[in-house]
């Protein structure tokens, strides 16, 4: 007899992250195996049971958990197209963080409280991934805000703690007017669920003020996580956190869980074309385009190194927004696609600016003369995330821009491409000083931690090889985007269902 993994799965891959956290807030300080074992426990089992639903739902499967929580409110988990492609990121991206996030510790304080909140993080975000409904996706929303301040706030100086409230205030806020709109919305339709093609298109034009009232607060809400101008502010005072959170919030869990809320809420609650009838699209598209040229600007005159990656996520992220805001499919894959291929990279570029912070004391981009030499594997993959932000072929950020560009043309929407290209010009005019610096400018006398670690490598192998890792990753994802089971494949897969193709 066959074990029914359809209504179990879902609710399992939440619980995979969840219950190791809890444990781990019980696990003494000192006790260094069990809760790395209990950290990678929890990873790797997530990562089978993903692998499990991504071959269940590419064969037709359905897997979906309910739980009634009040009359008429229930809490849904369901796997599709896209709650697998965002999921699968998630999940790929915590193990190799976790991972990081050991080696970063070892010698931290409060350890067992930071991977309590770290599991609790992602065991959040996976949540969002699977929302079934608007309920359940505001749930997990609010849960991964309050589970990301302990993170942010985790190493208790002034700054920390300062970041960690402007974060808080930031995005409470975003979380209320979310909660506004799903209310309002609930209220006139029922329950809001999540279904390719949207919910709403068949309402009657009395309501349409209505519903682009609502539009416009569920997009305010989910802006803040997605750091669309101006609801950006708390993203670059969250750089304090330590680098496996910046990674988290940048990579994975933060601005991921806004963007991926706004393609939802677009495809998926009022559905593509009927949003572009009620005129939402071209706000979308004018806030997103605002986002990606104001974020680069400003990444410009940042010399601190985590806070010029920080304002590139500004800018970066929007592409997601700005795919979604171009009625059709071509467009749709590109901001899809990136969804995951930003993600890699920025995890990339995140890692490398932690290593040369602990293993040199570098945090400043005037600070980076001569480290590709100190540190060329580090510098390699820090250059290859960087390569693949601009655009160079053939590393996964060409092909979202080409798809991006290729959607705009195909909508007949040609002034994406002078968005692309100012864009473009912006990342190369932020990035490639820092790699001209790192590989050709001389190397200092010395560094500030220039001894801390004594390894036969660069630094510690737990630092060391996850953004190697990642590295390889971005160059797989652009030279396989034509493999079957590549990012680009299972965002087209996701575009043609959306539009009914």
């Amino acid at each position: 007899m066959s074990l029914d993994l359809g209504p179990l799965l879902p609710g399992a891959i939440v619980l995979s992250s969840m219950l190791p956290g809890v444990l781990i807030f019980l696990v003494d300080e000192e006790s260094h195996l069990l809760r790395t074992l209990l950290n990678l426990f929890g990873a790797v089992l997530k990562l089978v049971l993903v692998g499990v639903m991504i071959w269940g739902v590419w064969r037709g499967e359905v897997f979906e958990s309910r739980l009634d929580i009040a009359p008429g409110l229930e809490l849904v988990l369901h796997a599709d197209a896209l709650s697998v492609l965002f999921v699968s990121l998630s999940t790929v991206l915590w193990l190799i963080t976790t991972v990081y996030a050991i080696g970063y510790l070892e010698y931290s304080v409060n350890r067992s409280r930071f991977f309590g909140f770290f599991s609790l993080c992602v065991s959040a975000t996976v949540g969002i991934a699977l929302a079934g409904n608007l309920l359940t996706f505001v749930i997990f929303y609010e849960i991964l805000t309050l589970a990301t301040y302990p993170l942010v706030a985790h190493r208790g100086t002034p700054e920390a703690t300062r970041g960690a409230k402007i974060y808080l205030a930031y995005t409470l806020s975003g979380g209320l007017l979310l909660l506004v709109g799903a209310v309002w919305l609930r209220t006139l339709t029922g329950p809001v669920d999540f279904l390719a093609g949207g919910v709403l298109s068949g309402m009657p034009a009395s309501m349409h003020g209505e519903l682009v009232a609502i539009f416009v607060l569920l997009l305010a809400g989910l802006g803040v996580k997605a750091a669309l101008v101006p609801l950006h502010g708390w993203l670059p005072q969250s750089m304090v956190a330590p680098a496996p959170v910046s990674a988290l919030l940048h990579a994975v869990a933060v601005v991921k869980a806004g963007a991926f809320g706004i393609l939802r809420v677009v495809f998926d609650v009022y559905g593509v074309e009927f949003a572009a009838e009620l005129g939402l699209l071209a706000i979308l598209a004018a806030l997103a385009s605002l986002t990606i040229l104001y974020g680069s600007v400003l990444a410009l005159t940042q010399d601190g190194l985590k806070k010029r990656l920080a304002f590139s996520t500004v800018s970066q992220v929007s592409y997601i927004a700005l795919g979604a805001s171009l009625l059709g499919p071509i467009a749709t894959v590109g901001g899809m696609v990136h969804l995951v291929h930003q993600g890699i990279m920025k995890i990339t570029l995140f890692l490398c600016a932690g290593n040369y912070a602990e293993t040199l004391g570098v945090h400043k981009v005037s600070q980076m003369d001569g480290v590709g030499r100190r540190m060329p594997l580090t510098t390699l993959a820090f250059s290859v995330g960087a390569l693949g932000m601009i655009g160079i072929p053939p590393i996964a950020g060409f092909v979202s821009k080409w798809y991006l560009g290729l959607g705009g043309v195909t909508a007949g929407q040609h002034w994406v491409l002078l968005v692309l290209a100012a864009s473009t010009l912006l990342n190369a005019g932020y990035f490639l000083p820092i790699l001209y610096r790192a590989w050709f400018r001389p190397l200092p006398a010395a560094w500030e931690n220039e001894h801390r670690f004594q390894t036969r490598f660069e630094t510690m192998g737990a630092l060391l090889w996850p953004p190697v890792i990642t590295a390889v990753l971005c160059l797989l994802a652009g030279l396989f985007a034509a493999a079957p089971v590549s990012p680009l494949q299972w965002a087209q897969l996701i575009a043609r269902r959306e539009y009914g193709l």
